[in-house]
């Protein structure tokens, strides 16, 4: 397993392993070629991937509002699963967002999903029950 940052030329990479994940996203939006290129130049340490002989298995996208460190777009190839890609990831991360003087890691789960759940807590995350989540959007796309 190697964990390295991701570049653009990643791109379709990223989208094929979010497609064979599941997990939802947004190419006329946020998650368009040209937005992920504009936040990879803004942040190149926060686009992360989890390779395993050459071959990209897990993603992982970081964030920062300069308080705390956001872990965003988790995701590991189905056949690749249980087998510490996501805790490497989540470990990277962390590592990650020290470099950048941030002490406090977050994450956002929909309530539906138990194996994300679960795992964070393996890594030592605390769920809280007493927050709240709201959202505007200017688009469905963003």
């Amino acid at each position: 397993m190697e964990i390295r940052k991701l570049t653009i030329a990643n791109y379709e990479e990223i989208l094929q392993l979010w497609r064979k994940a599941g997990l939802p996203f947004k190419p006329k939006g946020r998650d368009s070629k040209e937005a992920i290129a504009v936040q990879m130049k803004a942040n190149p340490d926060f686009f992360l991937g989890a390779f395993e002989n050459n071959r990209l298995v897990g993603v992982v996208i970081l964030s920062s509002d300069m308080r705390k460190g956001w872990i965003n777009r988790l995701a590991v190839d189905p056949d690749y699963r249980h087998r510490g890609f996501a805790k490497a990831l989540i470990s990277e991360s962390e590592r990650i967002f020290r470099k950048h003087g941030l002490g406090i890691f977050c994450a956002l789960i929909e309530d539906y999903n138990t194996t994300s759940k679960k795992l964070f807590k393996e890594c030592g995350y605390v769920e809280h029950h007493d927050i709240l989540y709201f959202s505007k959007r200017d688009s469905v796309e963003v």
